[in-house]
């Protein structure tokens, strides 16, 4: 008897642990393809009339990603961005062995609602190793303590998070990715050339000077504030919407 009841309560913990691993709806978000996507907008930092436009293509979970954030994106904010050089803007590209991706944009663009898009994008790198799939099946509890760090209206994020409402968004980034070859995590489109990998900051810049070249002679920037956040990918989905 004692072993039979030994059996049953090891194959009940089992099952606990199996159903708190399970991926939540929202880390299997699915789409209906027959469900029109909104334009691929991304968020913007630095002037709309720069002269040369750079798009990254990421995702929250890549570790790559992280390490150019990390290394190289701080030297590209001040001295490429807030000097006008460029613009800047982040579109999410989820990879399927990702398990915790979905969530972390949906998160992020909902902090956007709120003027935060970019501050939640900086978190999200800065603490990936917390909330990331070798971490936990279940970030969302880990997302929200990052709404109550960054001051946001917890109980707004929360219902936006929860009703995954940036999902159509996100898949809009990702075939736009697609579109533009990326194949991997990060990709930037400087200008016209595509440049995949986490690259040094140098190899970045030295992308941009080609662009800029092929732009033309640099305006000089106009007004004090050359770095501003113009966080456009704020077109939510609909309550019902798969």
């Amino acid at each position: 008897m004692y072993t039979v009841l030994g059996l049953i309560a090891a194959a009940f913990a089992v099952f606990i642990v199996y159903q708190m691993n399970q991926p939540t709806g929202q880390e299997a978000a699915k789409i209906d393809a027959s469900t029109p996507l909104p334009a691929a907008a991304g968020y913007t930092l630095g002037k709309a009339d720069a002269p040369v436009k750079v798009i990254e293509f990421a995702d929250f979970e890549c570790p790559a990603c992280a390490q150019f954030f990390t290394l190289t994106e701080p030297d590209v904010r001040t001295r490429l961005i807030e000097t006008g050089q460029i613009s800047y803007t982040f579109m999410d590209f989820p990879l399927p062995m990702h398990p915790n991706t979905w969530p972390a944009s949906n998160a992020a663009a909902c902090a956007n609602e709120q003027g935060k898009f970019w501050e939640y994008h900086d978190i999200l790198f800065q603490m990936q190793d917390q909330w990331n799939g070798f971490a936990t099946r279940r970030p969302g509890g880990k997302f929200k303590e990052f709404a109550e760090q960054l001051g946001l209206d917890v109980g707004k994020w929360e219902a936006c998070f929860d009703e995954q409402r940036y999902n159509l968004n996100i898949k809009a980034h990702e075939q736009e990715a697609v579109k533009r070859g990326a194949g991997q995590t990060p990709t930037f489109i400087i200008g016209n050339r595509r440049v995949p990998g986490s690259i040094a900051f140098d190899k970045f810049k030295a992308y941009v000077d080609t662009a800029l070249a092929e732009a033309g002679p640099l305006q000089a920037p106009v007004g004090g504030d050359t770095a501003r956040r113009n966080t456009t990918n704020v077109v939510p989905e609909k309550k019902g919407t798969p």
